[in-house]
């Protein structure tokens, strides 16, 4: 396993920003020559340069960590689990968000695209899904590409795929994971049959088209995240909330969810 100073890691993370030393120095308000000093190991920067230097460079915070680690510093931001009781409001808040947007769909997903909390309005679509793909960790890249999962219901899958390909390649860029690539390459390599999908500039709204229960659902989703997280797991926490684009898709929702609470009435 090679072991970078910090040094290393930051240039990495300049030229992944495409940033020259003047302008991340100008940003972080140093000189480019103590930039320089820092890339080139010959000055030791402070816990409070390196962190100066990985905000201006938009690092994420579990690389800040690696950042701080490589400089002879103690990781900053804990990274607990999303039911650990420190983060029970935080917690709280992402239920808050997904039963606020019932009767549509919503859930929750980690940096690896692995599900961690839906809503109710998701659950029927879960009841012809293979077995083996609701084993956790659940994840909504392989759920909604798999042949055994969504993708006999997307009416439009390869602009589904293309779109998912399209985040995931931005999300690499910003921070590469060897995890994300993999699944990336088990899923997401170009296919001739891609070729005809529309090329998807932006991802704010997702064309979806679901053919189910007898209807066509059509579907676009936003990204929500947390504002300013201090600790790892919740500045990898994404919900996605999914709305309908017509009338009749608002209707089968709307209709399903009537449903759904007189069956929990006693």
């Amino acid at each position: 396993m090679t072991v970078h100073t910090v040094g290393e890691l930051l240039r990495q993370w300049r030229h992944r920003r495409r940033l020259s030393q003047l302008a991340l120095a100008i940003a972080a308000d140093v000189s480019a020559r103590h930039v320089s000093l820092v890339e080139t190991g010959k000055s030791n920067p402070s816990a409070d340069m390196v962190l100066r230097l990985a905000d201006q460079l938009d690092v994420p915070l579990r690389d800040r960590n690696r950042l701080l680690l490589a400089a002879g510093f103690a990781p900053r931001y804990a990274e607990r689990p999303l039911d650990d009781g420190a983060l029970s409001a935080a917690r709280d808040a992402v239920e808050r968000v997904l039963r606020a947007h019932e009767p549509y769909p919503a859930l929750a997903f980690d940096r690896r695209w692995n599900i961690v909390m839906t809503n109710r309005a998701v659950e029927p679509f879960f009841a012809d899904v293979d077995p083996d793909l609701l084993k956790p960790p659940v994840n909504l890249v392989r759920l909604g590409l798999d042949p055994r999962g969504f993708a006999p219901l997307v009416v439009n899958l390869a602009d589904v795929r293309v779109v998912f390909r399209s985040r995931i390649r931005r999300q690499l860029a910003v921070a590469p994971d060897a995890e994300l690539s993999a699944l990336y390459e088990e899923l997401l390599e170009p296919t001739p049959e891609d070729a005809s999908s529309q090329s998807v500039e932006s991802d704010v709204l997702i064309p979806m088209i679901l053919r189910f229960n007898g209807r066509e659902l059509r579907m676009f989703s936003t990204i929500t995240t947390f504002g300013t997280p201090m600790d790892i797991t919740l500045d990898e926490v994404a919900i996605e909330s999914y709305y309908p684009a017509d009338a009749e898709s608002a209707a089968y929702f709307e209709q399903s969810n009537g449903d759904v609470q007189s069956a929990a009435c006693p």
